[in-house]
């Protein structure tokens, strides 16, 4: 709370605001944005419980995730503090943001970007470097669902060069299957042969490997029970990259803190469409959404009242003059 109400008073300073033109002190900002991103209060409750209009709460939530984003470490030194810790291995895993329905098509034709076969859903996939013991260490940016993990894994700038510099040091990377393209940078259990079957010593071997590296699926349920923020996102799935590591800033046993919120659109639009960089993070009302944006939610409850609206207007107006 004091770090997070101390670091937009810091940035007040930089830009040299005022005394006495914000609408909220940075004490009151900071329980904003902690309310948003722990809790998952809505937006529109905490403009209404501060006073303040709805643009502008928004604005205070990302201007605290970006003094948050500042402050954010590299994998270098989450690994070189793992180091120093003493760990013989990390563990590296994926996992995806949900989002809501995002119609933007993807390379494949009638498939969406965003859109995850494996978890049927739409969102955004991010890899977690984690201790032995499960808690987060680092994230990575924020990537279409879409991707394999290994892609996610490949794409990012940093990630496969730390992690070999980890292994060359003698340490361990573990990794599960979905990591297979990638043998010579991650530890991956022994897949079974076509036709074949596993040895009592590679059986063995595996059940070691899941032991160790089953703990690293903490982290991921840390990231979403500690941030109920992350756990679905109702906006621009880049916007959850950079509230995707906030929690570990302010905590006392990070080694990592939120990236640069725009480093999304560098990363996660490289090799797509030039459309994913035009929506924006600000979340709209669902009439203007399914009117003139590619961010549509696709519920079925609101499809389903727009069609009985539409109909009834219809009928309505066929009606003769006299009847209405």
């Amino acid at each position: 709370m004091l770090l997070l109400s101390a670091l937009p008073h810091a940035e007040r300073l930089r830009r040299g605001t005022r005394a006495g033109r914000r609408a909220l002190g940075t004490c009151r900002q900071a329980v904003l944005v902690l309310r948003w991103f722990l809790d998952g209060t809505r937006m529109s409750a905490l403009a209404r419980d501060n006073d303040i209009a709805m643009s502008t709460a928004y604005d205070y939530r990302d201007e605290g995730i970006a003094v948050l984003a500042a402050r954010k470490p590299s994998l270098h030194g989450a690994l070189l503090a793992a180091k120093a810790a003493g760990h013989s291995h990390v563990i590296v895993d994926g996992t995806l943001i949900h989002a809501d329905r995002i119609s933007i098509p993807g390379p494949t034709t009638g498939v969406d970007l965003w859109w995850s076969g494996r978890h049927h859903h739409h969102g955004g996939n991010i890899q977690v470097v984690s201790a032995p013991d499960g808690w987060p260490l680092w994230t990575s940016d924020m990537r279409p669902g879409r991707e394999h993990d290994t892609s996610a894994a490949r794409t990012d700038p940093d990630l496969p060069a730390r992690i070999t510099d980890w292994i060359s040091d003698g340490a361990h990377a573990l990794a599960d299957l979905g990591y297979g393209g990638e043998p010579e940078t991650s530890t991956i259990p022994i897949k079974k042969p076509k036709n074949g079957e596993l040895t009592t010593g590679q059986q063995a071997c595996n059940a070691i490997h899941s032991a160790l590296r089953c703990l690293g699926e903490r982290a991921n349920s840390l990231l979403k029970t500690t941030c109920k923020a992350l756990r679905r996102n109702r906006g621009c799935p880049g916007a959850s990259a950079p509230s995707s590591q906030p929690h570990l800033s302010y905590s006392t046993k990070n080694t990592t803190a939120p990236h640069d919120q725009q480093s999304w659109s560098h990363n996660a639009t490289k090799g797509y469409p030039e459309r994913l960089s035009a929506p924006t993070a600000r979340s709209r009302s669902r009439s203007a959404v399914l009117r003139r944006s590619p961010w549509r939610p696709c519920g079925r409850p609101l499809t389903r009242r727009i069609r009985w609206r539409r109909r009834r207007v219809a009928r309505r107006r066929a009606r003769p003059a006299s009847a209405r």
